[in-house]
């Protein structure tokens, strides 16, 4: 897939306010600070397109960006951030659950894992919710750069192990400083929004 374009389109607490039409879209969800931000503005060749902080929790909207015209990549909140109150949490999750559930404009999702950290128990709901809800799901391990190739296999073995998947269900690495998974990622990207 070549992107062309990609721009901001806005952020949304309230998912009555979400953009009208009939444009396919790919949520991206994971931890706060697993890198969303980063991986958008690596895929989609844009410095700064997705506002990317050191401060984990910081996205607390539904943010949609239109690529190339034809369809929509959504950032959703960061799930398990702990120095938010648990109402602030609670009120995330719904968000987050409403959007996935009635986004008839959905068509996968891509779910982001630190590749250093064993998936905890906010990670494995969210992979066992999504696969109930029987929506395409890619996984993506991010932060590749922070471990040495050879030490790989044994992390992303980790990665399969705590959230039960199957061998051929390995994640694709991603590192947002040197661009590994990129293309890959577009490819699946691309392999989602053509199936009906």
């Amino acid at each position: 897939m070549i992107i062309k374009k990609a721009e901001y389109v806005g952020s949304f607490v309230d998912l009555e306010a979400l953009p009208q039409g009939n444009l396919p879209e790919i949520a991206l969800v994971g931890r706060s600070n697993v890198g969303k931000s980063s991986l958008i503005n690596k895929v989609v060749n844009r410095k700064g397109l997705a506002k990317s902080s050191s401060t984990p929790g910081k996205t607390r909207t539904i943010n949609f960006f239109i690529i190339n015209d034809t369809w929509h990549l959504v950032d959703l909140p960061g799930y398990g951030y702990a120095k938010v109150s648990q109402q602030e949490r609670n009120r995330w999750q719904k968000m987050i659950e409403k959007y996935l559930q009635k986004r008839g404009q959905l068509r996968g999702v891509i779910m982001l894992l630190d590749i250093r950290h064993e998936p905890n128990q906010n990670d494995r709901l969210m992979k066992d919710w999504l696969l109930t809800s029987e929506l395409p799901l890619l996984l993506i391990a991010t932060k590749a750069d922070k471990i040495s190739r050879g030490q790989r296999a044994k992390y992303l073995a980790v990665i399969r192990r705590a959230l039960n998947l199957e061998t051929s269900d390995t994640p694709i690495v991603f590192s947002a400083q040197t661009g590994e998974g990129a293309e890959e990622i577009k490819d699946a990207i691309l392999g989602l929004l053509s199936e009906e």
